[in-house]
Order: structure tokens, then C-alpha cells, then sequence
């Protein structure tokens, strides 16, 4: 088992696990799902039927995992939207086992807790674990703007204000999705890595479609590039270029879901259309676009 993802999943669309068990099955990766949550489609419709998983449900299904030892020899383990602080405290106690069976086991936390469009879609006690809990244990996070700034408690306008920010948070790889730079071009995103010697950014012209589930796809298909032994710029690259492709697509479709599974064979072929360019340490405090 390369990856286990602990997350949502929607009846309709493509959010959660729904949006990354497929990229990771269309790039030849095993993926165990484990639901946090149960959803008939993402937030933004008019309507939605849900049901979080209760904490016992939760801890059996991931007792079953350790039985069928799928967690020993797990390269990367997910989480994201949780449902419940109770949720988090068994996904903790399942990270803490995991990683000490297996001590080369990558933990990607997905604080999954808003966006700047519409605000936090998780409750305080929930963000709060996440903050306190999730994060200070992972070796890999990737919050998008909105989220890293709730996580230090203040507003990032530079690649430097980031980069210190991440840092501040003692994770050994932070990737910072949907940035937006002071002073650089309204049409352009970037997407940030950072580590304790290093930095790396993509920009990527912005598109108008707004599907949900982005965030969740570039978690699984970075972390799909780690399994493969790819560096973390190698690595990032790749996962925004995943994400672009599928995004155009949607565009070019006019859907208000993100068109995953038409991109089924760009997103196998695992090529890099953008590449992740290093920026100088010493001048990131400086830098207001790349």
C-alpha cells in the first residue's frame, strides 16, 4: 500500500478522497480510502445530505487498516477534512502508531479548514485541533493561502512573509496553494514550497472556474510524486501541473465540477508542464512576485 488518504467523500463530484483516489489509481499508485465524512456533493449546491463519521466508526476502520498491515509498509499517509475534533484525536493516534511501525512513513496533514471565497467550513474546534495537534506532528503540509494564515494568526502578502511563516510552524515541507502576491499580477497564482534551506515557486495563469476539490487533488497528486521518489521541486512542478491541466479542462467544459475523469490520461502521463523555480533564501523577504 503506497498511500493512505484519511478524508471526505461525496456520492457526486469530486472532493475528498472522491477527487484523489482516482489521480493516484490513473498513476499506477494503491491508495487505501478511508471516509471521514459521507457527503451527497460538495457544499455549494443548493443542497447537501451529510454524515460525519462517528470516532469509534472512524477508529475501527483504521484498525482494520493496521490489521491488514497496510500501514507498514505505506509510503505516504494522508489526512484532510475531518468532521470532528473527536475524528482528529483517532487520526492522531493513528499517525503517532503508523509512523512508529513505520518510521520512513511521510505524514501529509491537509489543513482542510476554508478558503478566502467563502471562509472557514469547518467549526473552531476543528481548526483549533488541526492547528494545535495535526500540524506540529506532519512532515508535509499543504494549506492554501487562506489556511496558512489562520494556522500563524496573520496576513501573508510576500513570498518572504510566507516563507517565514511556514518555517515558523516547524514542518519540514510546507506547500502553499492559491497565492496571492502584493504587487504581483492579478492574473497569475503561485504556489509555494518551502523547507528549512529552501524555496520554490510556480505561477500559473489564473483561470475564471472556481470547482471545488483543488486543493485536495494537489495533496494526493503531490504526494503521489513523493511515493515516486521525486525532490520537492521535481514534486511540485508536477502536482500544479496535474491540477492545471484538469482545471483547463473544466474551463473548456463550462462545469461546475472539477472534469477528473476526462483527464484521466494527461494526469497518468505524469508530465510536467510548469516547472518550480528556486528563490534565493537571502532575497525572499523581498520578493512580491517570482
Amino acid at each position: 500500500m503506497a498511500i493512505i488518504a484519511i478524508q471526505s467523500q461525496v456520492v457526486h463530484g469530486h472532493v475528498g478522497n472522491s477527487a484523489a483516489v482516482f489521480p493516484l489509481q490513473a498513476r499506477g499508485i494503491d491508495a487505501a480510502a478511508v471516509p471521514t465524512a459521507l457527503f451527497s456533493n460538495h457544499p455549494r449546491y443548493p443542497s447537501l445530505r451529510v454524515k460525519v463519521l462517528g470516532a469509534d466508526l472512524l477508529r475501527d476502520l483504521l484498525t482494520g487498516v493496521e490489521e491488514r498491515g497496510l500501514a507498514d509498509g505505506c509510503k505516504v499517509l494522508i489526512s484532510g477534512y475531518l468532521g470532528s475534533p473527536e475524528n482528529g484525536a483517532v487520526v492522531l493516534d493513528f499517525v503517532r502508531r503508523a509512523k512508529a511501525r513505520n518510521p520512513g512513513l511521510l505524514y501529509l496533514c491537509d489543513p482542510v479548514m476554508g478558503d478566502a471565497g467563502p471562509g472557514f467550513y469547518v467549526p473552531e474546534d476543528v481548526r483549533d485541533f488541526v492547528r494545535e495537534a495535526l500540524v506540529p506532528i506532519a512532515d508535509v503540509i499543504t494549506p492554501n493561502q487562506f489556511e496558512l494564515e489562520h494556522l500563524v494568526g496573520r496576513t501573508l502578502a510576500t513570498i518572504g512573509d510566507i516563507a517565514a511563516a511556514a518555517r515558523g510552524l516547524g514542518v519540514s515541507t510546507a506547500v502553499v496553494t492559491g497565492a496571492y502576491l502584493k504587487g504581483a499580477p492579478s492574473d497569475l497564482v503561485h504556489t509555494i514550497a518551502i523547507e528549512s534551506r529552501d524555496v520554490w515557486a510556480v505561477e500559473t495563469p489564473r483561470l475564471s472556474c472556481q470547482p471545488s476539490g483543488t486543493g485536495d487533488l494537489f495533496a494526493a497528486l503531490f504526494a503521489a510524486a513523493l511515493t515516486e521518489g521525486q525532490p520537492t521541486q521535481a514534486a511540485l512542478g508536477r502536482a500544479v501541473s496535474g491540477v492545471y491541466s484538469v482545471l483547463e479542462e473544466t474551463e473548456r467544459r463550462q462545469s461546475y465540477e472539477m472534469a477528473l475523469i476526462a483527464c484521466g490520461s494527461r494526469l497518468a502521463q505524469q508530465e510536467a508542464r510548469f516547472v518550480a523555480s528556486a528563490i534565493p533564501t537571502a532575497h525572499a523577504g523581498a520578493i512580491r512576485a517570482s
